[in-house]
Protein backbone atom coordinates (compact mmCIF):
# COMPACT_ATOMS: atom_id res chain seq x y z
CA UNK A 1 0.00 0.00 0.00
CA UNK A 2 2.98 3.05 0.62
CA UNK A 3 4.86 1.36 -1.82
CA UNK A 4 3.93 3.43 -4.55
CA UNK A 5 4.29 6.83 -5.79
CA UNK A 6 6.29 8.88 -3.17
CA UNK A 7 7.32 5.50 -1.31
CA UNK A 8 8.81 3.98 -4.42
CA UNK A 9 11.56 1.66 -2.95
CA UNK A 10 12.91 0.71 -6.32
CA UNK A 11 14.42 4.13 -6.54
CA UNK A 12 16.07 4.81 -3.18
CA UNK A 13 17.70 0.77 -4.28
CA UNK A 14 19.26 3.07 -7.04
CA UNK A 15 19.83 6.27 -5.62
CA UNK A 16 21.68 3.87 -2.70
CA UNK A 17 23.64 2.44 -5.18
CA UNK A 18 24.29 5.67 -7.76
CA UNK A 19 26.18 6.86 -4.15
CA UNK A 20 27.96 4.49 -3.21
CA UNK A 21 29.33 4.40 -6.74
CA UNK A 22 30.80 7.38 -5.76
CA UNK A 23 32.10 7.07 -2.23
CA UNK A 24 34.11 4.22 -3.76
CA UNK A 25 35.46 6.49 -6.49
CA UNK A 26 39.72 6.96 -5.42
CA UNK A 27 39.23 10.45 -5.88
CA UNK A 28 36.29 11.05 -3.39
CA UNK A 29 37.50 12.15 0.09
CA UNK A 30 39.06 14.74 -1.91
CA UNK A 31 36.97 17.52 -1.47
CA UNK A 32 35.61 17.08 2.31
CA UNK A 33 32.62 19.82 2.00
CA UNK A 34 31.42 17.27 -0.78
CA UNK A 35 31.85 13.36 0.47
CA UNK A 36 30.23 14.80 3.77
CA UNK A 37 27.25 15.47 1.56
CA UNK A 38 27.24 12.44 -0.09
CA UNK A 39 26.69 10.56 3.04
CA UNK A 40 24.61 12.63 4.93
CA UNK A 41 22.50 11.91 1.89
CA UNK A 42 23.39 8.22 1.52
CA UNK A 43 22.30 7.91 5.53
CA UNK A 44 19.08 10.00 4.98
CA UNK A 45 17.81 7.23 2.29
CA UNK A 46 19.12 4.02 4.04
CA UNK A 47 17.19 5.69 7.20
CA UNK A 48 13.98 6.28 4.93
CA UNK A 49 14.17 3.15 3.42
CA UNK A 50 14.49 1.75 6.96
CA UNK A 51 11.22 3.66 8.42
CA UNK A 52 9.25 2.20 5.05
CA UNK A 53 9.65 -1.35 6.41
CA UNK A 54 9.14 -0.46 9.58
CA UNK A 55 6.11 1.54 8.96
CA UNK A 56 4.66 -1.59 6.38
CA UNK A 57 5.55 -3.61 9.11
CA UNK A 58 3.20 -2.05 11.66
CA UNK A 59 0.36 -1.92 9.26
CA UNK A 60 0.59 -5.38 8.22
CA UNK A 61 0.23 -6.36 11.93
CA UNK A 62 -2.55 -4.08 12.72
CA UNK A 63 -4.35 -5.51 9.63
CA UNK A 64 -3.55 -9.26 11.08
CA UNK A 65 -5.48 -8.66 14.22
CA UNK A 66 -8.35 -6.80 12.93
CA UNK A 67 -8.40 -9.88 10.53
CA UNK A 68 -8.12 -12.37 13.19
CA UNK A 69 -10.91 -10.47 15.58
CA UNK A 70 -13.94 -11.58 13.56
CA UNK A 71 -16.18 -11.07 16.53
CA UNK A 72 -16.15 -8.17 19.18
CA UNK A 73 -13.01 -6.52 19.72
CA UNK A 74 -11.98 -6.42 23.22
CA UNK A 75 -11.64 -2.45 24.28
CA UNK A 76 -8.19 -2.80 25.40
CA UNK A 77 -6.85 -4.21 22.25
CA UNK A 78 -9.21 -1.62 20.39
CA UNK A 79 -7.62 1.14 22.08
CA UNK A 80 -3.96 -0.44 21.34
CA UNK A 81 -5.04 -0.49 17.23
CA UNK A 82 -6.48 2.87 17.37
CA UNK A 83 -3.05 4.17 19.51
CA UNK A 84 -1.00 1.96 16.93
CA UNK A 85 -2.94 3.75 14.29
CA UNK A 86 -2.50 7.39 15.30
CA UNK A 87 1.34 6.18 15.66
CA UNK A 88 1.63 5.13 11.70
CA UNK A 89 -0.51 8.34 10.52
CA UNK A 90 1.88 11.02 12.20
CA UNK A 91 5.36 8.87 10.68
CA UNK A 92 3.86 8.55 7.14
CA UNK A 93 3.34 12.28 7.74
CA UNK A 94 6.85 12.88 8.57
CA UNK A 95 8.22 10.00 6.38
CA UNK A 96 5.80 11.73 2.96
CA UNK A 97 7.89 15.65 4.25
CA UNK A 98 11.05 14.24 3.65
CA UNK A 99 9.87 12.52 0.70
CA UNK A 100 8.58 15.64 -0.85
CA UNK A 101 12.17 17.00 -1.34
CA UNK A 102 12.57 16.20 -4.37
CA UNK A 103 13.68 18.86 -6.41
CA UNK A 104 17.00 19.36 -7.99
CA UNK A 105 18.56 22.48 -5.79
CA UNK A 106 15.89 21.16 -2.39
CA UNK A 107 19.56 19.18 -0.35
CA UNK A 108 21.39 22.49 -0.59
CA UNK A 109 21.80 24.82 2.52
CA UNK A 110 20.40 28.14 1.53
CA UNK A 111 20.96 31.70 2.25
CA UNK A 112 17.95 33.78 4.10
CA UNK A 113 17.10 37.78 3.41
CA UNK A 114 14.75 39.25 6.01
CA UNK A 115 13.85 42.99 5.06
CA UNK A 116 11.40 44.80 6.95
CA UNK A 117 8.87 46.55 4.37
CA UNK A 118 5.67 49.20 5.08
CA UNK A 119 4.85 49.91 8.87
CA UNK A 120 8.16 52.19 9.96
CA UNK A 121 9.32 50.87 13.46
CA UNK A 122 6.39 48.39 13.48
CA UNK A 123 8.41 46.48 10.34
CA UNK A 124 11.56 46.31 11.76
CA UNK A 125 10.51 44.69 15.06
CA UNK A 126 8.60 41.99 12.81
CA UNK A 127 11.43 41.66 10.89
CA UNK A 128 13.23 40.31 13.98
CA UNK A 129 10.68 38.16 15.45
CA UNK A 130 10.68 36.54 11.84
CA UNK A 131 14.16 36.63 12.17
CA UNK A 132 13.85 34.45 15.38
CA UNK A 133 11.17 32.22 14.18
CA UNK A 134 13.94 31.06 11.92
CA UNK A 135 16.39 30.81 14.11
CA UNK A 136 13.93 28.99 16.66
CA UNK A 137 12.74 25.84 13.66
CA UNK A 138 16.46 26.16 12.53
CA UNK A 139 17.39 24.76 16.50
CA UNK A 140 14.38 21.89 17.01
CA UNK A 141 15.61 20.57 13.22
CA UNK A 142 19.24 20.74 14.01
CA UNK A 143 20.26 22.67 11.19
CA UNK A 144 22.79 25.20 11.88
CA UNK A 145 22.78 28.87 11.46
CA UNK A 146 25.84 31.04 10.38
CA UNK A 147 24.90 34.68 10.51
CA UNK A 148 26.60 36.83 7.61
CA UNK A 149 25.19 40.23 8.37
CA UNK A 150 22.81 42.08 11.30
CA UNK A 151 21.90 45.20 10.88
CA UNK A 152 20.13 46.30 14.07
CA UNK A 153 17.59 49.30 14.02
CA UNK A 154 18.06 51.98 16.73
CA UNK A 155 14.62 52.16 18.09
CA UNK A 156 13.76 48.28 18.11
CA UNK A 157 13.92 45.22 15.55
CA UNK A 158 15.96 45.35 12.57
CA UNK A 159 16.89 46.95 9.41
CA UNK A 160 17.85 43.79 7.58
CA UNK A 161 19.27 40.33 8.59
CA UNK A 162 21.05 37.75 6.45
CA UNK A 163 21.94 34.51 7.25
CA UNK A 164 23.07 31.04 5.94
CA UNK A 165 20.83 27.89 7.34
CA UNK A 166 23.01 24.64 7.49
CA UNK A 167 22.13 20.92 6.82
CA UNK A 168 20.66 18.57 4.59
CA UNK A 169 17.33 19.69 2.54
CA UNK A 170 17.49 23.29 4.09
CA UNK A 171 16.81 24.96 0.85
CA UNK A 172 14.33 22.25 0.22
CA UNK A 173 12.18 23.03 3.66
CA UNK A 174 12.80 26.65 4.15
CA UNK A 175 12.45 27.79 -0.35
CA UNK A 176 8.15 28.62 0.15
CA UNK A 177 9.06 31.07 3.00
CA UNK A 178 9.92 33.24 -0.15
CA UNK A 179 7.93 36.23 0.12
CA UNK A 180 5.87 39.06 1.84
CA UNK A 181 5.02 38.36 5.60
CA UNK A 182 2.09 40.22 7.13
CA UNK A 183 1.80 40.46 10.82
CA UNK A 184 -1.59 42.27 12.47
CA UNK A 185 -1.14 42.94 16.31
CA UNK A 186 -1.71 46.02 18.75
CA UNK A 187 1.81 47.88 19.05
CA UNK A 188 3.38 47.64 21.29
CA UNK A 189 5.33 51.15 19.87
CA UNK A 190 1.35 52.20 20.12
CA UNK A 191 0.47 54.42 23.75
CA UNK A 192 -2.94 54.33 21.85
CA UNK A 193 -3.17 50.43 22.36
CA UNK A 194 -4.24 50.67 18.81
CA UNK A 195 -3.98 47.52 15.71
CA UNK A 196 -1.48 47.63 13.17
CA UNK A 197 -0.06 46.16 10.84
CA UNK A 198 3.40 45.88 9.16
CA UNK A 199 4.79 43.65 6.93
CA UNK A 200 8.36 42.01 6.08
CA UNK A 201 9.94 39.78 3.20
CA UNK A 202 12.05 37.16 3.43
CA UNK A 203 14.18 35.96 0.35
CA UNK A 204 15.75 32.29 -0.11
CA UNK A 205 18.65 31.58 -1.97
CA UNK A 206 20.34 27.84 -2.62
CA UNK A 207 24.02 27.58 -1.73
CA UNK A 208 24.94 25.97 -5.33
CA UNK A 209 27.56 23.65 -5.59
CA UNK A 210 30.63 25.76 -6.54
CA UNK A 211 31.28 23.49 -9.71
CA UNK A 212 27.80 24.32 -11.21
CA UNK A 213 28.48 28.26 -11.07
CA UNK A 214 29.90 29.43 -14.26
CA UNK A 215 29.34 32.96 -13.54
CA UNK A 216 32.64 35.49 -13.76
CA UNK A 217 32.12 38.65 -11.89
CA UNK A 218 34.31 41.86 -13.20
CA UNK A 219 35.25 44.89 -11.03
CA UNK A 220 33.55 46.81 -13.77
CA UNK A 221 30.20 44.84 -12.44
CA UNK A 222 30.26 45.41 -8.97
CA UNK A 223 30.49 48.67 -6.04
CA UNK A 224 32.44 47.36 -3.48
CA UNK A 225 31.64 49.58 -0.02
CA UNK A 226 33.35 48.67 3.31
CA UNK A 227 32.30 50.24 7.08
CA UNK A 228 32.65 49.46 10.75
CA UNK A 229 30.77 46.26 11.62
CA UNK A 230 28.46 46.45 14.61
CA UNK A 231 26.84 43.27 16.36
CA UNK A 232 24.03 41.35 16.87
CA UNK A 233 21.50 43.93 18.93
CA UNK A 234 23.68 46.80 17.76
CA UNK A 235 26.87 46.26 19.93
CA UNK A 236 30.52 47.65 18.55
CA UNK A 237 32.67 44.81 17.23
CA UNK A 238 35.06 46.18 15.20
CA UNK A 239 36.50 49.41 14.94
CA UNK A 240 38.21 48.83 11.43
CA UNK A 241 36.13 49.07 8.72
CA UNK A 242 36.22 44.92 8.40
CA UNK A 243 32.09 45.10 7.02
CA UNK A 244 31.78 44.41 3.16
CA UNK A 245 28.97 45.71 1.34
CA UNK A 246 28.81 44.49 -2.57
CA UNK A 247 26.42 45.74 -5.17
CA UNK A 248 26.06 44.47 -8.62
CA UNK A 249 25.33 47.23 -10.60
CA UNK A 250 22.94 45.44 -13.81
CA UNK A 251 20.72 44.00 -10.88
CA UNK A 252 20.54 46.03 -7.96
CA UNK A 253 21.32 42.72 -5.67
CA UNK A 254 23.26 43.87 -3.12
CA UNK A 255 25.09 41.53 0.08
CA UNK A 256 26.72 42.29 2.76
CA UNK A 257 28.43 40.41 5.15
CA UNK A 258 30.33 41.30 9.07
CA UNK A 259 30.96 37.84 10.58
CA UNK A 260 34.85 37.97 10.34
CA UNK A 261 36.93 40.13 11.85
CA UNK A 262 39.09 40.11 8.31
CA UNK A 263 37.52 42.68 5.55
CA UNK A 264 39.18 40.58 2.79
CA UNK A 265 37.55 36.87 4.20
CA UNK A 266 34.62 39.17 4.30
CA UNK A 267 34.72 39.82 0.58
CA UNK A 268 35.54 36.64 -0.12
CA UNK A 269 32.25 35.73 1.14
CA UNK A 270 30.11 38.35 -0.15
CA UNK A 271 31.50 37.08 -3.69
CA UNK A 272 29.91 33.75 -3.16
CA UNK A 273 26.94 34.90 -2.04
CA UNK A 274 26.70 37.47 -4.86
CA UNK A 275 27.49 34.84 -7.11
CA UNK A 276 24.77 31.96 -5.89
CA UNK A 277 21.79 34.72 -6.29
CA UNK A 278 22.84 35.63 -10.02
CA UNK A 279 23.19 31.64 -10.39
CA UNK A 280 19.83 31.47 -8.99
CA UNK A 281 18.47 34.51 -10.65
CA UNK A 282 19.57 33.24 -14.25
CA UNK A 283 17.89 30.00 -13.26
CA UNK A 284 14.71 31.83 -12.87
CA UNK A 285 14.94 33.54 -15.82
CA UNK A 286 15.34 30.69 -18.08
CA UNK A 287 12.41 29.00 -16.21
CA UNK A 288 9.73 32.38 -16.50
CA UNK A 289 10.94 33.94 -19.97
CA UNK A 290 13.47 36.14 -18.40
CA UNK A 291 11.27 37.07 -15.35
CA UNK A 292 12.96 39.38 -12.84
CA UNK A 293 13.07 37.47 -10.14
CA UNK A 294 13.88 40.46 -7.64
CA UNK A 295 10.28 41.94 -8.90
CA UNK A 296 8.21 39.40 -6.98
CA UNK A 297 9.10 40.52 -4.41
CA UNK A 298 9.53 44.27 -4.92
CA UNK A 299 6.08 45.37 -3.10
CA UNK A 300 6.45 44.78 0.41
CA UNK A 301 2.81 45.68 1.51
CA UNK A 302 -1.15 45.18 1.17
CA UNK A 303 -1.88 41.87 -1.13
CA UNK A 304 1.25 40.78 -1.99
CA UNK A 305 1.55 38.22 1.25
CA UNK A 306 1.91 34.91 1.38
CA UNK A 307 1.16 34.30 5.07
CA UNK A 308 -0.97 36.73 7.80
CA UNK A 309 -0.26 36.24 11.32
CA UNK A 310 -3.39 38.04 13.41
CA UNK A 311 -2.54 38.46 17.07
CA UNK A 312 -5.62 40.80 17.13
CA UNK A 313 -8.96 40.84 17.38
CA UNK A 314 -8.57 36.70 17.20
CA UNK A 315 -5.43 34.74 16.71
CA UNK A 316 -4.68 33.23 13.53
CA UNK A 317 -2.02 32.37 11.10
CA UNK A 318 -3.06 31.55 7.43
CA UNK A 319 -1.44 30.76 4.40
CA UNK A 320 -2.52 32.13 0.99
CA UNK A 321 -1.35 29.89 -0.75
CA UNK A 322 -2.39 26.35 0.77
CA UNK A 323 -5.54 28.02 3.04
CA UNK A 324 -3.40 26.42 6.01
CA UNK A 325 -4.62 27.64 9.52
CA UNK A 326 -3.23 27.76 12.75
CA UNK A 327 -4.50 29.41 15.79
CA UNK A 328 -1.89 28.75 17.89
CA UNK A 329 0.18 32.05 16.81
CA UNK A 330 2.94 31.75 19.50
CA UNK A 331 3.98 28.33 18.79
CA UNK A 332 4.21 29.31 15.23
CA UNK A 333 6.48 32.48 16.03
CA UNK A 334 8.39 29.81 18.36
CA UNK A 335 9.51 28.31 15.08
CA UNK A 336 6.55 25.68 14.85
CA UNK A 337 6.09 26.41 10.87
CA UNK A 338 6.25 22.51 9.56
CA UNK A 339 2.42 22.36 8.99
CA UNK A 340 3.12 25.36 6.56
CA UNK A 341 6.39 23.48 4.73
CA UNK A 342 4.32 20.45 4.85
CA UNK A 343 1.57 21.96 3.35
CA UNK A 344 3.11 23.92 0.85
CA UNK A 345 5.62 21.31 -0.43
CA UNK A 346 2.25 18.68 -1.02
CA UNK A 347 1.16 22.14 -3.11
CA UNK A 348 4.00 21.55 -5.51
CA UNK A 349 4.61 18.08 -5.57
CA UNK A 350 6.17 15.94 -8.10
CA UNK A 351 6.19 12.23 -8.12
Amino acid sequence: MIYGGLFDLESKDKKIEELEKKINQPDFYNDKQSSEKVFAELNLIKSIKSEISLLKNDIESSLEILTLMKSDIEDDIKKEIEENVDSINNQLKELELSLLLNDKHDKLDCIIDIHPGAGGLESCDWASMLYRMYTRWCEKNNKKVELLDYQAEEEAGIKSVSFIVHGLNSYGYLKNEKGVHRLIRISPFDSNKRRHTSFASVDVTPIFDNNDIDIEIKDSDIRVDTYCASGHGGQGVNTTPSAVRITHLETKIVVTCQNERSQIRNKETCMTVLKNKLYKLEEEKRKKELKDLKGENSLINFGSQIRTYTMCPYTLVKDHRTNTEVTNVDKVLDGDIDTFIYDNLKLGVKL
